[in-house]
This record gives structure tokens, C-alpha cells and sequence, in this order.
């Protein structure tokens, strides 16, 4: 079995260095050209010093003098074999080193392309962490031995021409060194097979090391606010300790392989010398033979070790390769349609034509995470590319539906508001209705077009969707508003500022539109972000705006003054939003309440408190958070401290917290 996994591990490591060599051709070429160059010429100083020796210096001292011509002669040539080394050195490095360095570049692209390609369901099914280190360490350990490959196609090359040198001078000789070179070959396969599974292991404990880092960091706040620092460091030490043991065993495999690669050389020299003496004081050669042989063992230990490097560095090259394919041949992805949308131009006078949506016998379901394999599978899909060999098998393909059979309507120019307990379907329907997923069966539409008709920018310039968890990139305002889209000015940046009443901060900041907000938004408070990822959403002018509870950090009053303002400004004249607040709700034009993923009423907010008793008792739950909130904020204002601050008061993120605990 091990034979096995070793020869499909050679198989499949070769096949990706082919895929390397066919992308990067020139300069594979170039490499062993210069590879080869070098090879035939270490051979060829190798003679150089054996005629040097033997025609030179020995009869030098048994004549007592030196023949100056003579040796400066040899010193030439020396010079000369060692002036053509340098330009096959040159040449071997420049190849290896482009063609390695452009090859990481380039999977780094697709790797990060795939990822913008592919659905967000896919994302939450790969933890940050794994998608970085497939991006970075992944990538780098699947072409980390295309850089010695061509210094070792050419000393295979040298070897070749070794031996056929060999043989012109002594054939017994030259059996000496057909002993040494197999049993080179020999141990570098041996080395190779007992590295395979260390690196395999090594190689995805990078990943989990990285995964578990991402997320303790990405949580710092529940990590410190629960005091699980303790907890976080020893999950982390204990994976941290087990790459290290990884690494170590790979490191003390190597330990003992290497000492042994560079004696054998070193045992070849020694046994041709033995062989070589008897063979002088038979007659059969020369001393500049036997100099020149002797020589060229010895120099010969360097080249051959490049082929150690890269049978030793092979398996490691394999599981980034499937680490790295996994995500290029992932599936899922959600391809866009051909059809721009009429209602995507600006009405007479500059206002937005509002969108409807349709959901029609909507059904979803998610998948479960994925989980990554121990070891890549001993598939020759090498030669199969259709083998996955990173599946897992007796997976779920889909978990139980989130939504069944949801129908509603947004008509154009209204506000719907999805109202439901916790897990009920809303965050979904936002994330379909965006069409950052699409249905497992049904169809979500915009004004009559199923949204995977339309074409990445109609879609984009139709639907904007502002989440539950605002992003702040660790740039200025203006950036983080504008995005850098086409046409967006300082001027449209300050209106939909004022429309998600964020304006007021801004221009407070020192540096208003220039203010860096630091990674996330760290500068900035909750509601703010929130304010900041809503005026974002509305630079862009959408005609259907979809809000995902996007205003829960934000002071109620605060809230019915954005809601309103988007009403009646001419941005976004339909919306969908995700509403707690009671305020919220009775605002809408309708209200859609759902339980257990289904549709279970809908109706204006009176209707369904007269006639649902479900909705009734949730928006009653709804009532009692936020009534606790204001006596804890009234509590906190007489408490407060310096500055108005109270020191035990609940902020708005906490009491939200307070209210999910509430109805869920």
C-alpha cells in the first residue's frame, strides 16, 4: 500500500510540475538550457583539471621546473570552463526563479478570482482562515519544486553525460559509477516515500493553524468581553504544537537523509581513488585520468542533490495542489444572464425608477459546512482530472429547507417589511432577494426578470442589500461611500449621507470626507458603521433597497427619520426590509410574517395585530425589549459619569442583544 501511495504521489507530483512546465514553457526552457550548460561544463572542468594535473603539474615536479606557457594555458582554460558556468548559472536561476515566482502569482489570482466567482453559500461553508492559507501557503508548496526541476532535468542530463565520459576513460571505472548513481536514485525515492505523508500532515496543519488564528482574531470581542483568552490560546497552542511536531518530524526525517545523500558521493570518490590506484599501477589509465574521474565525483554531489530536492519537496507540492484545486474546481458558482433591465435608466427629472420583486413558491436549503479531508486521496487523478481528490465522502448534500414555498410581492414604489421570530427565514430571503444566493427551487424576480437573467451590473445598479453586520473597509469615508464607482462625486456622497442621517458625524470628523476609520470601522461607533454602510448602499442609487436589520445599532428615533427620508426621497422608492422595531414596522405599506421558513400572514401591521396572534405576541416581546432599553437608558442618564457617559449604562447593540434573547 505504501508503494502505492508513493508512486501515485510521484505520478500526480509530476503531472502538476507538467502543468507548470506547459504554462510556462520559455522560461522552463531557458532554465534547463542554462541547467545543461552548466552540467556539460562541470564534466568538462573536471578534465580540465585532470589534463592540468596529469600534463602539467606532475611533469613539472619531475622535471623541477615549471613550463610557464603551459600552465598558464591551463589556467585559461579553467578560467574560460568557469566564465561559460556562471552564464549556465545565471540562466538556470533567472528561468527557475521567473517561472516559479510568475506561476504563485498567477494561481494566487485565480485562486482569489474563484473565490469572487463563487456563491456566498460556498464561502460560509470554508472558514477564512483555510481560504487564506489556499491562497498563500497552498500555492506557494505547489510550485515550491518547480524551482529546482530544471537544475535537475539538466543534472540528469549531466549524469548521462557522465557516465558516457566515464566509459571513454575506464570502463571499470565507470561501473563504479553506475554503483553510485542508482543507489543515489535509490535513496532519494526512499526519502521521498517516507516524507510523503509528514508533508501531507504539515501542509494541512498550516491551514488549520491559519483558520483558527483568523477566527480568534476576527472575534476578539466575544473573546475578551467572555474572558475565553485562556480558552482561545490553549485551542490554539494545542494546533500550533502539533504543526511543530509535524514540521520536526519532517525536519528529523531530513536530518537523516541528508548526511546520507552528501556521503555517498563522498564514498564514490573514495572508491574510485581505491580502484583508480590500482588501476595507475596496472597501466590502464593515466593520472590525469584518475585526477579528472575523482574530480568529477566530487563535484558531481551538489547537481545530484537537486533531484533529492525535488523528489523530497513532491508530496508537499501534491497536497497544496489539491488544497489549491479544490477551490479552482469547486462548483456552485452562479452565473449571470444576458438581460439589462428598462427600468435601470433614471426617470424624467433624475428620480430612480422604483423595482418590483416577486418571491414565487420560493424553497432553500444550505448546505453543510465543508469539511476537509485528513489526506488527499491516492487517486491517479494525475491522469483523471474528473477524480476530486480532496471529495468527502457520506456528505449531506443539503440541510433541512430554511424557506418552504415563500411567496410575497414588493410592489414598486412600497415598503414590505419581513417581520419573524429568530431563524425564521428573513436574513434569506434578504440574501436571495440580492441574489447572493439563488433558490433551491421557485423564483425571485425583479420587475417580471428572474434575477439570474440579469447581468452583474444590472443587478448591481438594481439591488442593493445592507446587511446585519455592516463592513467598513480601513479606509476613508469618501472611499468607503463612493467605492471608487464611476460618476459618484463628494456631492452625491453628502446626500445619501444625509439620507441615512450620517452627515452630522462626518462633518464632525477632523477630517470629514478624508477621516481614515481604521480596519472595520474600529474608530467608528456601531450605529455609525451602520449609517456608513447604508449611505454606501444609497450612493449608488438602487431601485429596490433591502434591509437586513441594518439600523439595530441605531437609536430608534434615528431610525424612523432614515426610514422616512428614504421614503420620501426619489434613491430607493421600493423596500424590503428586516424590522424589529415597532416604529419600523408601522411604517411599512405591508408586512410579511413568517414562522418555521413559511409565510404565515401578511397584511398591514393593524390587520395582522387583529387577526394573528403569533405576530401579535412577537411585536408585543418586541415592545417589552425596547421598553427596557429606554428605562436602562434613562436609568444611565442619571447615572452618567464625565461627558454624559453613563459607566453600567446598555448600549445599543447590547439591549438589541437583550431584545433577540427576548423573542427567540
Amino acid at each position: 500500500m505504501s508503494s502505492r501511495t508513493s508512486r501515485d504521489v510521484l505520478v500526480r507530483g509530476l503531472w502538476v510540475l507538467g502543468q507548470g512546465i506547459r504554462e510556462q514553457s520559455g522560461l522552463f526552457t531557458i532554465g534547463v538550457v542554462g541547467s545543461v550548460l552548466f552540467g556539460l561544463l562541470t564534466i568538462a572542468s573536471a578534465y580540465v583539471v585532470g589534463a592540468i594535473v596529469g600534463e602539467v603539474m606532475v611533469p613539472s615536479i619531475e622535471a623541477g621546473q615549471v613550463e610557464t606557457g603551459l600552465l598558464a594555458a591551463g589556467a585559461a582554460a579553467l578560467v574560460g570552463v568557469s566564465a561559460i558556468k556562471v552564464v549556465g548559472i545565471f540562466g538556470r536561476r533567472l528561468g527557475a526563479g521567473f517561472m516559479q515566482y510568475r506561476l504563485q502569482a498567477s494561481y494566487r489570482r485565480r485562486v482569489t478570482r474563484r473565490y469572487l466567482d463563487l456563491p456566498m453559500s460556498w464561502h460560509q461553508r470554508h472558514p477564512t482562515g483555510t481560504l487564506l492559507s489556499n491562497a498563500n501557503s497552498d500555492v506557494e508548496a505547489t510550485w515550491f519544486p518547480i524551482a529546482p526541476l530544471p537544475f535537475a532535468v539538466g543534472t540528469v542530463v549531466m549524469l548521462v553525460a557522465a557516465i558516457g565520459a566515464l566509459f571513454a576513460t575506464d570502463w571499470v571505472l565507470a561501473l563504479v559509477g553506475l554503483a553510485v548513481f542508482p543507489a543515489l536514485f535509490v535513496l532519494n525515492v526512499v526519502y521521498s516515500r517516507r516524507m510523503a505523508p509528514r508533508q501531507v500532515r504539515a501542509q494541512r496543519l498550516r491551514a488549520e493553524v491559519s483558520a483558527i488564528a483568523h477566527e480568534s482574531f476576527d472575534g476578539a470581542l466575544v473573546v475578551k468581553t467572555m474572558g475565553r483568552e485562556a480558552q482561545e490560546t490553549v485551542r490554539f497552542s494545542d494546533r500550533a504544537a502539533q504543526l511543530r511536531d509535524a514540521l520536526i518530524s519532517v525536519g528529523r526525517l531530513r536530518g537523516l537523509f541528508d548526511p546520507l545523500l552528501d556521503t555517498l558521493p563522498s564514498l564514490g570518490t573514495l572508491a574510485v581513488l581505491l580502484v583508480g590506484a590500482l588501476r595507475l599501477r596496472e597501466g590502464a589509465i593515466s593520472v590525469a585520468d584518475l585526477v579528472s574521474v575523482a574530480f568529477l565525483f566530487t563535484v558531481l554531489a551538489f547537481p545530484v542533490r537537486a533531484i533529492g530536492w525535488v523528489l523530497a519537496e513532491l508530496p508537499r507540492s501534491v497536497a497544496g495542489w489539491d488544497r489549491v484545486r479544490h477551490v479552482l474546481t469547486a462548483t456552485g458558482e452562479m452565473p449571470y444572464g444576458d438581460t439589462v433591465l428598462p427600468g435601470d435608466t433614471l426617470a424624467p427629472g433624475g428620480a430612480t425608477v422604483p423595482a418590483s420583486l416577486v418571491f414565487d413558491r420560493v424553497w432553500f436549503s444550505y448546505r453543510p459546512p465543508a469539511v476537509e479531508p485528513a489526506t488527499p486521496q491516492a487517486a491517479v487523478s494525475a491522469v483523471d482530472p474528473s477524480v476530486d481528490p480532496t471529495a468527502v465522502p457520506d456528505q449531506p448534500a443539503v440541510l433541512p429547507p430554511v424557506l418552504r414555498e415563500v411567496s410575497f410581492t414588493v410592489p414598486a414604489g412600497r415598503t414590505v417589511a419581513l417581520v419573524g421570530p429568530t431563524g425564521s427565514g428573513k436574513s434569506t430571503i434578504a440574501a436571495l432577494a440580492a441574489r447572493l444566493v439563488d433558490p433551491t427551487s421557485g423564483q425571485v424576480g425583479v420587475d417580471g426578470v428572474d434575477l439570474r437573467e440579469l447581468t452583474a451590473d444590472s443587478l448591481a445598479g438594481t439591488v442593493s442589500l445592507v446587511a446585519q453586520v455592516p463592513f467598513v473597509f480601513d479606509d476613508t469615508v469618501r472611499a468607503n461611500v463612493t467605492l471608487d464607482r464611476a460618476g459618484l462625486t463628494d456631492e452625491t456622497a453628502w446626500s445619501a449621507l444625509r439620507l441615512a442621517e450620517a452627515d452630522g458625524f462626518v462633518a464632525a470628523l477632523d477630517d470629514g470626507l478624508d477621516t481614515m476609520v481604521g480596519e472595520r470601522g474600529t474608530t467608528l461607533s456601531g450605529g455609525q458603521r451602520q449609517r456608513l454602510t447604508l449611505a454606501r448602499a444609497l450612493a449608488g442609487r438602487p431601485r429596490l433597497l433591502v434591509l437586513d436589520d441594518a439600523t439595530s445599532a441605531v437609536d430608534p428615533r434615528v431610525e424612523a427619520a432614515i426610514l422616512a427620508a428614504l421614503r420620501a426621497s426619489e434613491v430607493a422608492t421600493s423596500i424590503l426590509v428586516v424590522a424589529y422595531r415597532r416604529a419600523t414596522i408601522a411604517l411599512a405599506d405591508e408586512v410579511i410574517y413568517l414562522d418555521q421558513g413559511r409565510v404565515v400572514d401578511h397584511g398591514t401591521h393593524r390587520e395582522l395585530l387583529a387577526r394573528c396572534p403569533g405576530y401579535a405576541d412577537l411585536v408585543t416581546a418586541y415592545e417589552q425589549a425596547e421598553a427596557e432599553r429606554e428605562r436602562t437608558r434613562a436609568d444611565g442618564t442619571h447615572s452618567a459619569g464625565p461627558g454624559g457617559v453613563s459607566a453600567g449604562g446598555t448600549g445599543p447593540q447590547e439591549a438589541g442583544s437583550r431584545a433577540a434573547e427576548v423573542i427567540g
